[in-house]
């Protein structure tokens, strides 16, 4: 299972390289953003605190959909929520 989501991350590395800059060099805007995003994750059911089901280990809170980190994806404005719940 957390090959398929390494994978999808490798597939995906222009989003990743996005959320790791975003993180690194905050932005007020994105920063409004990846909040409004993780106010979502946190009322998701796949909402994964623990990391079992993170594509990489050590990177928890994570979404157990697609296994990414919240830190990361949230701020990758290029990307969506796999289960389309984010607006923005």
């Amino acid at each position: 299972m957390k090959i398929k989501k390494l994978l999808n991350a490798v597939k995906h590395l222009d989003q990743v390289y996005e959320g790791l800059k975003n993180n690194i060099w905050k932005n007020d805007y994105v920063e409004i953003i990846a909040g409004d995003r993780y106010r979502i994750c946190k009322t998701c059911p796949q909402l994964d605190l623990k990391g079992r089901q993170c594509a990489m280990s050590g990177t928890q809170p994570c979404c157990a959909q697609c296994g990414c980190s919240l830190a990361i994806k949230t701020r990758a404005m290029s990307t969506s929520c796999p289960l389309g719940l984010w607006d923005t």
